[in-house]
C-alpha cells in the first residue's frame, strides 16, 4: 500500500515510513525532536471508560517505544448516532484520565459520524535527537526483553463468545490499561539499542520489523514468552482473530518456526495485541539492571530471545 508513495528528503525528518517504526520523528533543534503518532480502534471491552483508558494507553505507547515523553494529545472519534451520549462521555473521560496519568494533556480532537465506533489519540511527544530508540538500532549480541504478557487478542475474542472467565478479563484489562512509561524510562536509563511496542502485528510481526530495520537476525525462544493464563488453551479451542492469518502472511518467508513449537503457542506469537509491552533490544551486560528497574515499576522483564548470527531481516523461533 505504501510502495511508491512520496517521502521527504528533509534532513530534519529523522524517522519516517521506510522502517515501519512506531512513530515519526522530526528534528526541531539540536536538542529537541518531536515524535508524532496516531492510533484508534474499535472497543475491546464492554465498559466504555475502560475502553477509553486502553485506547489512550495504546496510543501513548508509540511515543514510549521511541524513548520519548508524550507532551500533548488530540482525541479521534468515530461515533455511531444510535449510542447514548453518556457512552461517549465515559470513553473520553477514560482516555483523558490515562493521558493525564502520562502527564500528557488532551488539548482537542475531532469526531465524525460513522457506522462503527472507534476511539484513540493522536499524540505528540518529545525526545533528544541523539537519544531516539528506534526499531533500527538492534545490534549483534543484544538480548531481547519483553515487558508485558502476550495473548490479548485471543482472550478478548474468547470474551466476546463467553468462552473466557472474569479472571482472564481482569488480567488482560489491567495489562492493556498499564502505561509503558516505566518501561521506556528503564530502557533509556540502561542504554537500550532498539525497541518496538507489540500491537496489531503480534510479537513476531513487530519483532520482524525490528530485525528488518536493524539488518539483523533474531532468535526467539517460544517457551520464554510470557503469556496470560489460559491463552494457549483458548487458542486450541479456536478463539483466534483474523490477525492470526494476516500476521502469518505479513512475515511469510522471513520467520522460521521449529516443528517442536505447539500450534496454539504459535498462534499466541502471531496474536495481534492491544496496548502490548515493549520489546527491547539491549546489550547483555545491561539486562540485570534493566530487569530490576522494570520489575520495580510494575512491568515484566522476560528475556525472550537475542540478536544472533543469521540472515538479516529474519527470525528463527525455537522451542
Amino acid at each position: 500500500m505504501l510502495a511508491g508513495l512520496p517521502t521527504s528528503d528533509d534532513p530534519n525528518i529523522l524517522v519516517q515510513l521506510d522502517t515501519a517504526d512506531d512513530a515519526g520523528v522530526v528534528k526541531v533543534s539540536d536538542d529537541l525532536a518531536l515524535i508524532q503518532t496516531v492510533d484508534f480502534f474499535t472497543p475491546v471491552v464492554d465498559d466504555a471508560q475502560t475502553y477509553g483508558q486502553i485506547a489512550a494507553a495504546n496510543s501513548l505507547s508509540d511515543v514510549y517505544a521511541m524513548g520519548g515523553t508524550p507532551i500533548s494529545a488530540l482525541n479521534i472519534v468515530c461515533w455511531t448516532e444510535d449510542l447514548p451520549q453518556e457512552t461517549l462521555h465515559a470513553i473520553l473521560k477514560g482516555g483523558m484520565e490515562k493521558a493525564l496519568e502520562a502527564g500528557c494533556p488532551v488539548v482537542g480532537g475531532h469526531s465524525v459520524t460513522a457506522p462503527e465506533l472507534k476511539y484513540g489519540l493522536s499524540v505528540t511527544g518529545q525526545v533528544h535527537p541523539d537519544k531516539i530508540v528506534s526499531n533500527a538500532g538492534a545490534r549483534p549480541g543484544d538480548v531481547l526483553v519483553l515487558t508485558k504478557s502476550v495473548g490479548t487478542g485471543i482472550i478478548t475474542t474468547a470474551l466476546k463468545f463467553d468462552n473466557a472467565s472474569e479472571a482472564h478479563e481482569s488480567a488482560v484489562v489491567s495489562s492493556m490499561a498499564h502505561l509503558n512509561r516505566n518501561a521506556c524510562d528503564s530502557m533509556c536509563q540502561n542504554s537500550a539499542n532498539g525497541c518496538t511496542d507489540i500491537t496489531g502485528n503480534g510479537l513476531l510481526g513487530h519483532a520482524w520489523e525490528l530485525a528488518s530495520a536493524s539488518g539483523v537476525h533474531l532468535e526467539i525462544e517460544a517457551s520464554s514468552v510470557p503469556l496470560f493464563d489460559g491463552t494457549v488453551e483458548l487458542a486450541k479451542k479456536g478463539n483466534l482473530t483474523l490477525g492470526d492469518r494476516t500476521n502469518r502472511k505479513y512475515v511469510e518467508g522471513a520467520v522460521t518456526i521449529d516443528r517442536s513449537v505447539d500450534d496454539a503457542l504459535q498462534s499466541a506469537l502471531f496474536d495481534p495485541q492491544t496496548s502490548g509491552g515493549l520489546l527491547i533490544s539491549i546489550p547483555e551486560a545491561n539486562v540485570d539492571d534493566l530487569a530490576a528497574q522494570l520489575i520495580a515499576g510494575g512491568d515484566l522483564a522476560h528475556v525472550v530471545g537475542r540478536v544472533a548470527d543469521g540472515a538479516p531481516g529474519t527470525i528463527g523461533v525455537l522451542e
